[in-house]
């Protein structure tokens, strides 16, 4: 098959983009190789022949070749002189060409109808077609010639540049884009995220906060606390867990064995051979709190019951890991010490029959929480009425849970009770004569006479009235701690429920919870109760009824609420600290007291808020007040003090 290969079609290799340059321009490399060679051999020849006459270079001919060196340098400097003129020149054109880009820009979007459009594209079709790889061009800029490259920059007017321009176009674009981004506030989302947590910093921060917080920075540097007290221990542990810093390595800062409280927030990034080393190095240890311990396991749970003798306080959320088995042991073999005991978040395990064992074992237990267990129902209802040394209770259950069990708990252990949090309870269906169902509530008024926390949320069917016969001539302290948060009713088909009274907490029940226990009241949830009216916050939050204790308030998607309801608040509550206001779409421009934080109104404004009297009298009193404070008093006048 070789021989078959004409005589033209040896094979060639590449060429040099000189040797295009020469053959583009007729230019043969051997004519000036003969060519070089002949002047060589001429100018031997010369020196050959003057040698044997005898003949050498004279004096005037060394000082004309002197004179020719120097200018030679002269030139050379001028053309250094030259060459750094050109590039001046060139950064100029290409600031001057970015320029008019940019006005051309301008002009473009602005546009006007007198312009003629048939000419456009038409500049395009005859501009000269981009050089390849290789091949030699000049630069727009600096007319300075240099071969191309795959990387070689585009000029302001469709040319190429040399590398030099090209790095200094490329500088120029870098600057103009760091000018034109704009400014972004630093740490404003951490602001943010401390108001949602109801930490508010103002002013100078505290030498203990700085500490706590540069202790935070370089968790990983440090090698141990030491003596550190309890409170400031927690306060650690939380930021450790907020910026998921907990893990096996910073877990041993918060291990000493003269303790006997561990609390862990966020025990996500835990291995399990960290929960054994908790219990070795803290023998003595008495509560245990652990959220979000994915990784504990029935090993965990064995080793707790060999080592921690003393404990009492267990909290362990999302503990899916356990089995049910294991429950039943713990209870059996620490039911008689054990006084608290708080689970949430599982799934695979935690039944009835371990709720019931924990009912038969735990006699002395006085703090009960369970929320979110998917496997508990009814039977585990009526094992928790057994209990009768419970203070505190809080049950969410997903299973759909009859009336007469649930009346039933209350009853049966509702006389000793201080906290009592009922949350998200799925009832049977009402019958086809009935509307409400107040029972519940009622069997609350009855029973229970030493609450200081009451927690009812996400109820649909407790009417307004069954509020109002709750907390009217009710035996039972002042509350704290209210949460009645998403009572209401979900018919899409009658959104405003029965006519009579209204489904969840309206304005009648509003007044009487105020009534009973506005006096020592610290925090209120009534977030989505659309049934409470204007007149009725007006009526309440007045400005002239105090509510001294009251620190926070959320009111989110309380449609009616406004900016004056707020700016009552305020006035009405002197220790308030935080009010919420997600969704109260008619709260504007709000001015902000000095150490209250307002969230969810985004168009708030954050700086002391001057509180004046009702009246013209009381409004002209606080601005002498105002005027007296800055000033100071010469001769019986007030002179103020300017500056």
């Amino acid at each position: 098959m070789s021989g078959r290969r004409g005589r033209n079609s040896a094979i060639r290799g590449p060429h040099s983009a000189l040797t295009d340059f020469l053959a583009a321009n007729n230019i043969s490399a051997a004519e000036i190789r003969d060519s070089y060679r002949q002047r060589l051999e001429r100018a031997e020849a010369d020196a050959a022949a003057a040698a044997e006459n005898g003949e050498g270079p004279s004096a005037q001919d060394v000082d004309e070749e002197e004179q020719a060196q120097a200018e030679s340098s002269a030139m050379a400097a001028e053309r250094s002189k030259k060459r750094k003129r050109d590039q001046d020149d060139a950064i100029a054109k290409i600031k001057k060409g970015k320029a008019a880009k940019k006005d051309a820009k301008k002009k473009k979007k602005k546009g006007s109808d007198d312009e003629d459009d048939s000419d456009f594209g038409f500049d395009d079709m005859y501009k000269k077609a981009r050089k390849l790889p290789g091949q030699l061009e000049n630069c727009e800029v600096c007319d300075k010639r240099f071969t191309v490259t795959p990387y070689s920059q585009a000029g302001p007017d469709g040319g190429l540049l040399c590398t030099p321009c090209g790095k200094e176009m490329k500088k120029e674009a870098k600057a103009q884009e760091k000018a034109a981004k704009p400014v972004v506030r630093r740490g404003r989302r951490k602001m943010e995220s401390n108001r949602l947590d109801g930490v508010t910093n103002r002013g100078t921060k505290t030498l203990q906060q700085l500490c706590i917080e540069k202790l935070a920075k370089h968790a990983d540097d440090i090698d141990e606390f030491g003596e550190m007290p309890e409170a400031i221990m927690d306060q650690l542990s939380a930021i450790f867990s907020k910026k998921r810093a907990m893990n096996p390595t910073t877990i041993k800062l918060f291990l000493q064995p003269d303790m006997d409280r561990v609390e862990i927030h966020e025990a996500a990034y835990l291995e399990t051979e960290n929960f054994d080393q908790i219990f070795a190095v803290v023998p003595n240890i008495k509560k245990l709190a652990l959220r979000n311990c994915c990784q504990f396991k029935d090993s965990n749970m064995e080793y707790l019951i060999e080592k921690a003798k003393n404990l009492v306080d267990i909290q362990l959320l999302g503990a899916n890991l356990v089995s049910n088995d294991m429950w039943i042991r713990l209870f059996s073999a620490r039911g008689e010490d054990l006084r608290s005991f708080k689970t949430e978040w599982l799934d695979a395990a935690f039944d009835d029959e371990a709720v019931e064992a924990l009912a038969a074992c735990c006699p002395n237990l006085e703090r009960l929480k369970l929320e979110r267990c998917k496997r508990i129902g009814v039977s585990s209802i009526n094992a928790i009425a057994t209990l009768g040394k419970l203070q505190h209770l809080t049950l969410r259950f997903l299973k759909e849970i009859p009336r007469e069990n649930l009346l039933n708990v209350i009853l049966q252990v509702g006389k000793n009770l201080q906290t009592l949090c009922l949350e998200n309870f799925e009832q049977p269906a009402l019958e086809d004569d009935e509307q409400t169902d107040d029972l519940l509530l009622a069997a609350i008024h009855d029973t229970c006479h030493n609450l200081s926390k009451f927690r009812f949320t996400d109820h649909t069917e407790c009417s307004d009235e069954g509020y109002i016969n709750l907390f009217t001539d009710w035996d039972n302290p002042p509350l704290r701690y209210i949460d009645v948060n998403s009572t209401r009713d979900c018919d899409n088909a009658n959104p405003e429920g029965p006519d009579d009274f209204p489904i969840g907490l309206g304005s009648e029940g509003f007044k009487a919870v105020m009534a009973h226990s506005g006096s020592r009241l610290e925090y209120l949830d009534i977030s989505s109760c659309r049934h409470i009216s204007y007149a009725t916050f007006a009526q309440i939050f007045d400005g002239v009824q105090q509510y001294p204790h009251l620190q926070e308030i959320n009111l989110s998607f309380c449609p009616i609420v406004d900016t004056t309801t707020v700016a009552s608040i305020f006035r009405s509550c002197p220790k308030l600290k935080k009010v919420v206001t997600f969704g109260c779409f008619k709260v504007k421009d709000v001015v902000v007291p000095r150490g209250i934080v307002l969230i969810g109104a985004p168009k708030a404004q954050d700086h002391v808020m001057e509180q004046f009297g009702d009246t013209i009298m009381d409004f002209q009193k606080e601005l002498m007040k105002e005027m007296e404070r800055d000033s100071r008093i010469a001769g019986g006048r007030v002179i103020p003090v300017m500056g």
